[in-house]
């Protein structure tokens, strides 16, 4: 077995950590369980695939106990009897002991030299500039007018939703022969209408300005067109599949949108 193999078997090992689950901790990084000890529960829960409950696992698993070796004394009856403060010395003595084990620990973190500190340091992660699409000068500006046009759109809400609780705030065409917003009178709010539409040729488009693919398996990517085209892998693909997915798209250098 390899030095890869040992570790996600020991990963597997923690509840809830299934075997994709751990190969995909391994390629984030954390190729031993010392590396993955020093992560906090919030990082694990940015990687895509590993969820709050899982990493809280990882986290209590991972905790170090400290050992607290008790030492027995056989006592007789009598002294029992006699003696009833006899176990609250005990532990005084036991907590003696522990005391000059931690103080002789912190005193070696702090001896560290600062060359092994920096050893220490896990190596950041430099960041990857994401894929943009090919687009021509005119589309470029369609979409500079459409997210104008989006940022001065109101919030279309159905007629009176503050008036009864039963009433939803999702829109509604107003109708009725007395209704004031029917007949646009100035005070009401803003109907749907098709000035607030954006460009033909933006429309369905990413914000990025690449068309979105829906992706199921590897099959689906040979399909896709890098320089106009984006991957969106489906709601239901597992964990193994969209790792097989993110390694090809890698390949083929294709954007995947929700990696």
């Amino acid at each position: 077995m390899t030095k890869k193999d040992d570790v996600i078997k020991e990963f597997t090992k923690i509840k809830g950590v299934t075997k994709p689950k751990a190969e995909l901790l391994y390629n984030k990084g954390f190729n031993s369980l010392d590396k993955l000890k020093k992560v906090k529960v919030k990082d694990l829960e940015k990687i895509d695939g590993i969820a709050k409950t899982i990493a809280k696992n990882i986290e209590d698993h991972l905790k170090e106990k400290p050992e607290i070796k008790v030492v027995k004394t056989k006592v007789s009856k009598k002294e029992k009897v006699e003696k009833p403060e006899a176990k609250k010395e005990e532990k005084i003595k036991i907590e003696k002991k522990v005391k000059p084990i931690e103080k002789s620990e912190k005193k070696e973190e702090k001896t560290k030299k600062p060359e092994e500190e920096e050893e220490e340091k896990e190596p950041k992660e430099e960041y990857k500039v994401k894929r943009k699409p090919k687009l021509t000068k005119e589309l470029i500006e369609r979409l500079r007018l459409r997210k104008q046009i989006k940022n001065r759109t109101p919030e279309f809400l159905r007629e009176e939703w503050f008036r009864y609780k039963k009433i939803p705030r999702n829109w509604r065409r107003p109708d009725g022969m007395t209704s004031k917003m029917r007949i646009n009178l100035n005070y009401r709010p803003s109907k749907v209408r098709i000035g607030f539409r954006g460009p033909k040729e933006t429309r369905g488009l990413h914000p990025s300005g690449f068309k979105e693919v829906i992706v199921h398996n590897v099959n689906d990517l040979e399909s896709i067109d890098p320089k106009i085209q984006a991957a969106r892998i489906g709601s239901t693909v597992g964990t193994k599949k969209r790792m097989d997915i993110g390694k090809k798209a890698e390949e083929l250098e294709i954007r995947i949108l929700n990696m």
